[in-house]
């Protein structure tokens, strides 16, 4: 990373400490409060228990009071779908930790307890564990976008295009577009096929193909029961309500204007974790059921750190509290307009920006 850019990235995130810390090379402190993070990783089988008893159990009571209530109101239903989601959503999360190997102690029961609940979230466990690993180690490295990230261009990138591509990447970064209707497309859908998965042709039988036949084994169950039109108007608009939380989860995370990005031979893991991961500062009711992802500058920092650990990691460091950049829930809905990285700037921009005065950007 140039001296430079160090210099800009301390100056937006602030002071680091009353030390005389904020003096120091960025990319130390990133360092040193890895190792800080690295002292809350590993597994407490109690609290992952309880964790999971307390997201399960009243997603599984959500869900049958969603088949009782189809029988008799639509309103009472939909109004019902918003909690159940919000327990899906923190499902989904125990299921990432699992990925990681971070919820419980035993691999053995990591991936049984990550399969299990895939079958709930439509996620394929061992596909989504290997490009999730692949996110965390390309994350802001423009040589190496593509895997589990939100498709970002840089300004010449976007004018080299010819106008039928530029068309196509406004378009994929509508947000309307890219969250409304892409995230249930891609949870629902997309996810029940292969096609690009990076995986060998028997991971992705293993992994996708035996996900799609669980799927359909508890749904055909429940379709033979209970009806086909009444689990689909009771669990459809949890699917969507879920599918768009964490599409905008997956968005904000990385997606905000003082975001890290760097070419390959500048790129810094650590960099990388402390300022191009968002400090989500969410209400207390939506940080516990998105099972503290928020704290996401933490979490690539440290991947290893189970989602019930991740705050008292961040309440033992002033500095990780001050570092990291922080957004609110409001102040996270002006990084809809951002859709391209401006080289020269260092920093993400929206469409807008090519059409103001000054000097402008040229086609390589």
């Amino acid at each position: 990373m140039r001296q430079n850019d160090s210099a800009t990235a301390s100056s937006r995130l602030g002071p680091a400490d009353d030390s005389g810390d904020c003096g120091h090379d960025l990319g130390d402190i990133a360092r040193r409060l890895t190792v800080h993070c690295a002292a809350y990783k590993g597994a407490d089988t109690k609290r992952a228990l309880i964790q999971l008893l307390d997201t399960a159990a009243p997603f599984m009571a959500f869900a049958i009071a969603l088949i009782l209530a189809i029988q008799h109101s639509i309103g009472l239903t939909l109004l019902l779908a918003v909690p159940t989601a919000g327990f899906l959503i923190r499902l989904f999360i125990i299921q990432h930790d699992c990925g990681h190997g971070s919820f419980f102690h035993s691999r053995a029961a990591n991936d049984l307890t990550g399969r299990l609940i895939s079958i709930l979230t439509l996620t394929p466990y061992g596909h989504w564990r290997r490009s999730h690993a692949e996110h965390h180690a390309s994350s802001g490295n423009l040589g190496r976008r593509g895997v589990g990230d939100i498709n970002t261009l840089t300004i010449r990138e976007y004018l080299d295009l010819p106008a039928g591509g530029r068309l196509r990447y406004r378009l994929y970064r509508n947000p309307f577009i890219l969250i409304i209707i892409g995230a249930p497309i891609y949870f629902l859908l997309l996810q029940r096929f292969p096609f690009g998965a990076q995986l060998p042709f028997r991971q992705i039988l293993s992994s996708i193909g035996s996900l799609d036949l669980a799927i359909a084994a508890l749904y055909g169950t429940l379709f033979a029961f209970v009806g086909v039109q009444p689990v689909l108007m009771a669990f459809l608009p949890v699917a969507f309500i879920a599918s768009w939380a964490a599409g905008w989860l997956f968005y904000v995370q990385h997606q905000f204007e003082d975001a890290y990005w760097e070419d390959s031979e500048d790129w810094d893991f650590h960099l990388a974790g402390l300022t191009g991961s968002s400090h989500y500062a969410l209400p207390r009711v939506l940080q516990w059921f998105t099972g503290n992802i928020g704290l996401h500058h933490i979490h690539h920092l440290c991947s290893r750190i189970p989602n019930y650990r991740l705050q008292e990691c961040l309440d033992a460091s002033p500095e990780l509290q001050q570092l990291g950049p922080r957004l609110t829930l409001l102040g996270s809905f002006k990084c809809v307009r951002l859709a391209l990285w401006d080289e020269d700037e260092r920093k993400l921009v929206g469409f807008g920006h090519l059409r103001r005065p000054g000097p402008q950007v040229q086609p390589a």
